[in-house]
Parts: C-alpha cells; sequence; structure tokens
C-alpha cells in the first residue's frame, strides 16, 4: 500500500506528537513490569494510532501522524536503534528553563554507526499506513541526523575525527531514508534542536571544541549529504524546534545566525519553524529562503497551552511573513508536537484536538480566500 500522493507540506500541517491517551501510558507501564505481554501491548498502541488516525482526519487534515505512540521520547527511540548507538540513563536530565531536569534518558556512541536493517521503525511504518488505509498523507518523523553531534554522543575513541563521524552519520541516514522510502513513506521530517541550537546566543548541548560557523557548514553538508540522491517523489522537511518538554522549552534565540547558510541552502522541501512566542525573533531570517523553494511552516499556534490563539493577530502574523516569503509559499501549524516526549504538554486532548481543527480553519480562511 501507498500514502496518497499528494504532497506536503500541506497548508494546515501539524508536527508530529501528540498526547498519549491514559490506557496507551497504563499498557507500557504494565508491559515494563512484565504483566502484559509485547502482542498485548502493540494492540492497544494500534488501537490508539487508529484513533488518531480517525481524529486527524475528521478535524480537516490532509496528513496523518502516529502521534510517535510508539516512543518514549522524540528522538532517543529511533536513535538507539541504530548500529554504533546505545541508549542509557546518564547522572542527569537535560535542563529546561527554569531549572527543570527532564527525565534522565539519552543516547551515545558504542561503536562504528550504519543503519540497522531491521530497525522497528520500518514495521512500525508500515502498520501505520496500513491503518490509514490510503486516506490521507501518512507522514513519518524522525530526529534529524544532526541530533547525534550533541555534547556527549560521539566516543571519540572510536571517532577521533569528526569528519569520520559525520560520513559514517550521512551514510546511516541515507540508508534509513531508502528504507523508509521502499516501505511506502513519501512525507518525511527531521526533527532538529541541534540546529535551533547553532542560532541560539550560547549553543546548548555543545562543549565549544568547534566554531559556530564550523558547526553550521557541518550542519548543512550533513543534511545536504543525507537527501543527495533524494527521490524526486519524497518530501522531506525540517522541524526546528528549542525544546518542548511538559510545556517547557530549552532556549531562545533567533533564527538569524543560521538563516544564511541553512536557511538559504539546506536542500530540504520545507521548514517547520517556531513563531509562538518572542523567543523565535522576527519573520527576517525568511529572506533567506529562495521564493519558489522550500515551503514556510510557520507555527504560530503554541502547543504548549490549551488556549486557541486571537485569529485576527493570527492572520496578521500571516501577513507580516509575506514581506520575506510569497503567501502561497507559506502554510500554519503548530510550533511544534503535543507531546514530544510520553510526559506530554499541560493540555487536555480536547484542546489539542480544537487546536488542530483551529489551524484547519484559519487556514481555509487564509489561502482560500488568497486563490
Amino acid at each position: 500500500m501507498t500514502t496518497k500522493t499528494i504532497t506536503g507540506p500541506f497548508k494546515a500541517d501539524h508536527v508530529g506528537s501528540l498526547l498519549r491517551p491514559e490506557n496507551l501510558l497504563q499498557a507500557r507501564k504494565d508491559f515494563q513490569e512484565g504483566s502484559i505481554s509485547a502482542e498485548q501491548l502493540r494492540e492497544v498502541e494500534n488501537k490508539a494510532i487508529a484513533h488518531i488516525v480517525d481524529k486527524q482526519i475528521e478535524v480537516g487534515l490532509e496528513l496523518v501522524t502516529d502521534g510517535e505512540f510508539r516512543r518514549r521520547f522524540w528522538h532517543t527511540d529511533f536513535l538507539e536503534h541504530l548500529n554504533g548507538i546505545e541508549g542509557y540513563v546518564p547522572e542527569v536530565g537535560y535542563i529546561f528553563n527554569n531549572e527543570e531536569e527532564t527525565e534522565k534518558y539519552n543516547v551515545r556512541n558504542t561503536g562504528k554507526i550504519s543503519f540497522n536493517p531491521d530497525h522497528p521503525f520500518i514495521q512500525d511504518f508500515k502498520e501505520f499506513n496500513e491503518i490509514v488505509g490510503g486516506r490521507a498523507v501518512a507522514k513519518q518523523t524522525i530526529p534529524s541526523p544532526n541530533q547525534l553531534f550533541n555534547i556527549g554522543i560521539r566516543d571519540e575513541s572510536i571517532y577521533p575525527d569528526i569528519e569520520n563521524y559525520a560520513n559514517d552519520v550521512i551514510q546511516a541516514y541515507r540508508d534509513a531514508v531508502k528504507a523508509f522510502y521502499d516501505a511506502g513513506v513519501r512525507y518525511l521530517q527531521f526533527d532538529d534542536v541541534y540546529i535551533a541550537g547553532l542560532s541560539s546566543p550560547d549553543i546548548p548541548f555543545n562543549d565549544g571544541e568547534f566554531s559556530r560557523d564550523f558547526l553550521i557548514d557541518l550542519a548543512l553538508r550533513v543534511v545536504n549529504g543525507v537527501l543527495e540522491d533524494k527521490p524526486s517523489d519524497l518530501t522531506v522537511t525540517t522541524h526546528l524546534c528549542r525544546g518542548n518538554y511538559r510545556s517547557n522549552w530549552a532556549f531562545e534565540g533567533s533564527y538569524d545566525l543560521i538563516a544564511p547558510t541553512l536557511f538559504a541552502k539546506e536542500k530540504v522541501d520545507g521548514f517547520f519553524l517556531e513563531y509562538d512566542d518572542d523567543r523565535s525573533g522576527g519573520f527576517k531570517p525568511l529572506g533567506h529562503i529562495p521564493n519558489d523553494g522550500a515551503k514556510v511552516v510557520l507555527g504560530l499556534i503554541t502547543s504548549k497551552t490549551g488556549e486557541l490563539e486571537n485569529k485576527e493577530q493570527i492572520k496578521k502574523r500571516v501577513e507580516e511573513a509575506t514581506q520575506y516569503v510569497p503567501l502561497e509559499q507559506l502554510c500554519l501549524s503548530p510550533q511544534c508536537g503535543f507531546a514530544s516526549t510520553h510526559h506530554g504538554n499541560l493540555l487536555t486532548e480536547e484542546d489539542q484536538w480544537n487546536k488542530l481543527k483551529y489551524i484547519v480553519d484559519l487556514a481555509n480562511e487564509i489561502w482560500s480566500s488568497n486563490r
């Protein structure tokens, strides 16, 4: 089975993760404690995914995700199943705003990195795609290859030269992209906190060994290397995020420092960008994105609270963005997922669906009135 052939990003889109229902969280806990089998957990997951696929279609979205319902974290579940990477419990978690510490879990390099042909995400997508059944575009999200360049992941005894490390990461992701494509993926998203961090005043999750300019250039080379032979009918986007954990954030900083390189030259089909508050700066950096190039998905609707934004204010902000990017090149979405980790943001499932329907309705108003 293949997905619909209409390509994203869509005028009304969303980043990926959705709030886990209580019965799914309980089933995962029961599985970890050994009181239910993997097959029983899978059954609960599949029913929950089928429900949210129906809900996404019901609110009017043309794309659907699996809500990342089989994951604990947005990134570690994928990365730890690559060859040469393992998950582990560090002494401290990431430190977010107001000194909030995240749940302790991370990944590290333990050997030569390559793609695992038995990576569970491939089968996960096949089952998800069967659930979708061609009713919408099935979107797959994975962490960007650049997430493997955060401090403390590369083992310098295995990879003393960062360029050799980068080459293996690129090849692993090239193989991953091909495996997803062969499984039926036609809409793939790289989630990238790392690149957003390169535009922060103090680069987070980094030890200062390399200059900002070198790291920005390397990040560009990594993504473009992965996409060098991308099939023409595969849409790949990147989502830049400054942290999303229980409605909290990790850092701030505009896109100014990365825009001349990454916005101008990254060979993706779309950028999902946070713009739900002033931490992300203004729209001027969007001027580096070529006209008729990548679509720009404005994350003007926050996933961190349940309150609906003022409609006229959102329309005004979209109009402001057209100073730098043509309206037809713009789209609308939440700034991030609703549950980047299993904990979820501090809003209700009803709030979540209201937000997504609001985005669909707003997008219809904005773009239908300008056709």
